[in-house]
């Protein structure tokens, strides 16, 4: 974002503004953290802020300050159609595309009101009058920070946007562990920890609340594991039937895809979950090193994301998607070996 652009940002926002939060369909701990912290953040500076995220998110993210704050698009349509259609700015943030808002595209590509997008996926659409867009950032988290920052607002962040903004960062870089981790986001995860952001509460509140049945699913998930020696990948596939019958909830699946990328010599992985509501087969991709799992589900399943971490959609039973993905795998046989 240029300084010409912050500045007329700053101006923008001198005012009081009716402002709208709008984050990517099925938030993830970067969407939440993301619009929880500007949500704050812009409260502070004297704003009626509202937050709409396309659809549900897992309990584990319901914690949050400022969470039961919180419209749910696909609950309350007619209500978030109005505060959309009547606000003066409305910040996108952590997807780049307007299709990623889900059912909420529409009436965010009729709204008049100033778009701001904030974002660290690859080729954004140009939708957004004011872009920060950062490929090279671990989180969209880690970007609002910097954005506050270029206010020159840093003096804002209390415990409640430092909790938020840890969330995130936390969440996108693996625990700090991803290659997007640089020693920026130490400092400024330094400086959350110092604002009030307890480091140790938050992990606990997303990484250690499993219920019996969830951890019986990743037993199930670890079974239907399946190694591709020759070509360095594994992969793993849920059917609709082994989520019915471990009560899958939403978010149950988060992060299993990398027990089969932390298995030693992988350097591709890939999880595959049906979704017989939707009619899809939903999919994650992750990898180490160069190889581009974004290049690869943009194209051949409708998707993408960053280098090392994508996602997907197959519109064919599983079976047929995994044995389409197995012919698609071995024209990869050079950059996998």
């Amino acid at each position: 974002m240029t300084s010409t652009e912050i500045t007329s940002l700053k101006t923008l926002l001198k005012l009081p503004k009716s402002i709208c939060i709008v984050a990517h369909k099925n938030p993830d701990g970067d969407a939440i953290g993301s619009s929880l912290g500007l949500y704050h953040y812009l409260l502070l500076k004297g704003h009626k802020v509202t937050v709409i995220l396309p659809n549900a998110y897992p309990d584990f993210l319901k914690w949050v300050p400022g969470e039961p704050h919180i419209i749910n698009y696909e609950l309350h349509t007619a209500k978030a159609d109005a505060i959309i259609h009547d606000c003066d700015l409305i910040f996108t943030l952590d997807f780049n595309a307007l299709h990623r808002a889900g059912e909420m595209a529409e009436v965010l590509a009729k709204s008049t009101a100033i778009k701001v997008m904030i974002d660290h996926h690859q080729n954004p659409d140009g939708y957004a009058n004011y872009v920060y867009s950062d490929t090279s950032i671990c989180s969209t988290c880690q970007m609002v920070y910097h954005f506050i920052d270029m206010l020159n607002d840093t003096a804002y962040i209390d415990k409640n946007i430092a909790t938020a903004l840890y969330l995130g960062i936390m969440t996108d870089t693996g625990s700090f562990r991803f290659r997007s981790t640089t020693s920026t986001t130490h400092q400024v995860i330094a400086h959350l920890i110092d604002k009030g952001a307890d480091n140790a509460q938050i992990h606990n509140n997303v990484y250690d609340t499993n219920s019996l049945s969830r951890l019986k699913l990743l037993g199930r998930a670890i079974d239907n594991l399946v190694v591709i020696d020759h070509l360095h990948t594994a992969y793993i596939s849920l059917s609709q039937n082994d989520l019915d019958e471990f009560n899958f909830k939403k978010g149950d699946t988060e992060g299993v895809v990398n027990y089969a990328l932390s298995i030693k010599g992988i350097k591709f992985a890939i999880i595959f979950i049906e979704n017989k509501h939707d009619g899809i087969i939903k999919i994650s991709f992750r990898s180490k090193g160069n190889f581009d799992v974004n290049a690869f589900a943009r194209t051949h399943f409708d998707g993408g994301g960053h280098i090392n971490a994508a996602g997907g959609k197959s519109d064919t039973n599983l079976t047929s998607t995994i044995t389409r993905f197995i012919d698609i795998l071995n024209q990869y046989k050079t950059e996998l070996s």
